[in-house]
């Protein structure tokens, strides 16, 4: 099993997993190919996480959301751990991910939109 789906193990629900233990994961072609997005805003209510995934073009000021997932807040908590075990290890393997100026990336603000 790959690393991925190991810790979609952990994301997901037990009770959709089969009998023996282990959870089907179909991935159909078109998601497969993924979709590219370069900015990510996350809001929160006291039950859910959403995060919107917007795809923001040169010179046009217009950026639509590509994708829109919604965690409760446990299942984000563990994104949050996957995520950090993940850059970790590609860190070990390729070196420090650097952002422009070497700081931490403030938030970005002015961001208008619907949620």
């Amino acid at each position: 099993m790959c690393y991925f789906a190991e810790k979609l193990l952990i994301i997901l629900n037990m009770e959709e997993q089969t009998n023996d233990g282990q959870l089907q994961i179909e991935l159909k072609e078109e998601v497969a190919q993924g979709t590219y997005a370069n900015l990510a805003i996350i809001t929160h209510s006291s039950s859910e996480f959403i995060l919107d995934f917007v795809r923001v073009m040169p010179g046009i000021p217009k950026a639509g959301v590509q994708s829109r997932i919604i965690l409760a807040p446990e299942h984000a908590k563990r994104l949050l751990r996957a995520l950090e075990d993940n850059i970790a290890k590609y860190e070990h393997v390729f070196g420090l991910i650097r952002t422009s100026d070497g700081a931490p990336l403030p938030p970005l603000n002015g961001i208008k939109g619907e949620a």
